[in-house]
């Protein structure tokens, strides 16, 4: 059953992870092109960080970021192909408490256009976990700009019908004290 849309944009607390043994924060242009449209989109960059393609590494930050109140949404950017150091999918994929199926599917459909059949060689993937989405997406910056601008713009935005993402996630409790909406990097 469709939700009510809601006439003004509910600005979402939006973690970014970049996963890479190579790119530093200085060489992240993928991070740039998310961080970019995100803020444009009117939504709040909570945290972003860089860590390289370990499984472990992956699943502390992303984890960490799960049980944070204040983080909606997590993108991770990189470790989605089919090399040895692609950890990235099953790496969050335990984390999980469901799989939204159709993500990876979607992103290879609007991605044949730009990179023909060389879309099935992503493993993008998406999913909820204590009212966090979790959404992985490949590394270059086309990627992550056609995984923003063809589907996470749309379903991060409270006001798309008949629906998006936004009542399945964790409701902020707002502190006029607390400046967790504020840019955070380490």
């Amino acid at each position: 059953m469709p939700h009510a849309p809601q006439k003004e944009l509910q600005s979402l607390n939006i973690a970014l992870l970049t996963v890479s043994d190579t790119r530093t924060s200085e060489t992240d242009s993928s991070g740039d092109t998310l961080a970019e449209r995100l803020v444009n989109a009117g939504h709040h960059l909570y945290e972003r960080q860089l860590v390289k393609d370990d499984i472990w590494q992956i699943r502390a930050k992303i984890s960490g970021w799960i049980a944070d109140p204040q983080v909606q949404v997590v993108l991770l950017s990189g470790g989605t192909g089919f090399t040895a150091r692609d950890n990235t999918p099953q790496a969050v994929a335990a984390l999980l408490d469901k799989r939204v199926e159709g993500f990876g599917e979607l992103f290879r459909q609007v991605s044949i256009n730009a990179i023909g059949t060389a879309s099935l060689q992503s493993r993008a993937l998406a999913g909820i976990s204590n009212g966090t989405l979790v959404c992985c997406l490949p590394g270059s910056p086309n990627a992550c700009r056609t995984a923003w601008d063809e589907i996470l713009l749309e379903q991060l935005d409270s006001r798309t019908t008949p629906c998006n993402f936004t009542p399945h996630l964790k409701h902020l409790i707002v502190d006029p004290e607390d400046r967790c909406c504020e840019s955070r990097t380490e």
